[in-house]
């Protein structure tokens, strides 16, 4: 039986740091839904925010890297329900990406001078997205994560109805609770399947992580479970052909929010490597072969109609698409160069597409147009914006100096020793045709001349741009600094995703000597209904 070491809250933090970090968005979302004024309760976001994120950044010096196994681990448990929250090496960096892109979200929102920037409910959902997801990054339970999953629908549809841009919001979010819905049942089936399977002769169900990926029971109907939970965390990557929502959702949804939502995307990849892979190791080894023709599918798919696209925003969800096959093919590499790639490109490609659709924002600001032959010629009046997209754009190409340069070659590394040189290289056409896509995106927006105009005025002869303000340039300088100095410093984030790699049993059906390792350190037995 694989073990997994366990550390306790209270033996490396002063405080039970996850569920704090958990809470204290929720009071205060409370704490702004109360406040007489607008004002307070913009303070009151803030501070909240602020608070969230300083325990982030604390979270990251309290985790020992040298460490196997779960770290701050917090369990409650009664007769109805079990809490339970931990991180390693596979979630924690997503917790921080968290809070530093609700934060910059609420920043962006202030820049607009429209009615959300100081709308209660819109500030609210904002809060409790946050909340949520880290809730999902932190959970150790299945059922815990999947209610975590359940509840962000509600942040999505408000932010979408409340502040999108399109004209049919409501059809936007009536087929996007069609997509998650649909996913979120297969999810739920196929953890309650996992769960009686591993009940085994006992008679105490549990969906505990930690007792599903240290059980020797066999799965009953393993390949069902794992087809149910595949397509259910599929449709949130979303990789093809499970990816229809995106494109309409970036397209008619809100930029303010578009940061945070990023992140949300990143959590069916997160899913994959927390509760497919380690508890069905066999299972994903055969039909590997499946998930690969996916994401080869997607990887060119993406890309191709990426390149196809005048809107700005449906070009980024499709480049999305793109790279979600990528990080797919390195997580069923089934070696530790794939699995670390995978991880670092998801994290590196969130905060470069967050920096993108931030800067593609402050443009709708200023153009009232996502448009791209309505745009050009705008770099020197918004050189801040220009140079945030560029960064951007070159962490998501994968250039030296940006976190995905090195993520990309641990998943070329991994993907060579699994699967071949064949499907390495189409990897790194479609990262290429990216390349080509974004490249051509920046020289269209900021540096041709605009083919037509349609500013927010009539009958303005000429594009209309607004100076940066001092919200704007904390956005660009935050992101831009994150990329640049994860670029030239990636061995302290390596050693911390490293530490999570441990958690993936080998899978023994596959003939490859490079699967993930184990620790044998001390195991711990969990009951949960």
């Amino acid at each position: 039986m694989d073990t997994v070491n366990i550390t306790f809250w209270w033996e490396t933090a002063a405080f039970p740091l996850l569920t704090l970090m958990t809470i204290t968005p929720l009071v205060t979302m409370v704490a702004v839904l109360l406040s007489p004024t607008q004002i307070l309760a913009l303070r009151i976001s803030f501070l909240g925010m602020i608070l969230t994120l300083l325990m982030s950044i604390y979270l990251l010096f309290v985790f020992d890297t040298t460490q196997s196994g779960i770290q701050l681990y917090e369990q409650v448990q009664n007769l109805i329900f079990t809490y339970t929250v931990g991180v390693d090496g596979t979630s924690i960096l997503f917790i921080p990406l968290t809070a530093i892109l609700a934060l910059l979200t609420l920043i962006y929102t202030l820049t607009n001078r429209h009615a959300a920037a100081s709308d209660k409910t819109y500030i609210a959902a904002l809060l409790g997205y946050e909340a949520v997801l880290i809730g999902a990054f932190a959970a150790m339970n299945a059922l815990q994560f999947w209610f975590c999953c359940l509840l962000e629908l509600i942040p999505v549809a408000i932010l979408t109805i409340h502040s999108g841009t399109g004209q049919n919001r409501r059809w936007v979010v009536a087929l996007l609770l069609q997509h998650w819905i649909s996913g979120l049942l297969m999810v739920l089936a196929g953890f309650l399947m996992l769960g009686f399977s591993i009940m085994g002769s006992g008679d105490t169900i549990t969906f505990d992580w930690l007792a599903m990926q240290q059980s020797d029971e066999r799965v009953e109907y393993a390949t069902l479970v794992f087809f149910l939970l595949f397509f259910g965390f599929a449709i949130r990557m979303p990789l093809f052909p499970f990816h229809g929502w995106l494109p309409v959702l970036a397209e008619q949804g809100t930029v303010a929010s578009v940061g945070i939502l990023l992140v949300s995307l990143k959590l069916g990849i997160y899913a994959a490597i927390r509760f497919l892979i380690p508890v069905l190791p066999e299972t994903a080894a055969q039909w590997s072969w499946l998930v690969l023709i996916f994401g080869l599918i997607g990887i060119l798919y993406g890309a191709l109609l990426a390149l196809m696209q005048i809107n700005i925003r449906r070009l980024l969800a499709f480049a999305v698409i793109s790279q979600t096959g990528i990080l797919v093919i390195g997580i069923f590499a089934f070696n530790r160069y794939g699995l670390e790639g995978s991880m670092l490109l998801a994290i590196a490609f969130g905060l470069a597409a967050a920096g993108m659709l931030f800067s593609i924002g402050m443009i709708y600001k200023r153009t009232n147009t996502s448009m791209i032959p309505r745009l050009g010629g705008m770099f020197d009046a918004n050189a801040g914006i220009a140079i945030l997209f560029v960064i951007s754009a070159l962490s998501t190409m994968v250039m030296p100096g940006t976190p995905g340069f090195d993520g990309i070659h641990l998943l070329i590394e991994g993907s060579i020793k699994e699967h071949g040189w064949l499907i390495s290289i189409v990897v790194l056409i479609g990262n290429v045709l990216a390349a080509a896509l974004l490249l051509r995106a920046f020289q269209q927006i900021f540096i041709a001349a605009p083919k037509r105009f349609q500013g927010p005025f009539l009958y303005s002869p000429k594009p209309v741009v607004l100076s940066s303000t001092i919200n704007e340039t904390i956005i660009v300088a935050v992101i831009c600094s994150l990329l640049i100095g994860i670029g030239f410093h990636t061995s302290p984030w390596l050693n911390v995703i490293d530490q999570g790699a441990g958690s993936i049993k080998e899978p023994h059906s596959t003939p490859h000597e490079t699967q993930y390792s184990s620790n044998e350190v001390v195991s711990i037995t969990t009951k949960d209904n």
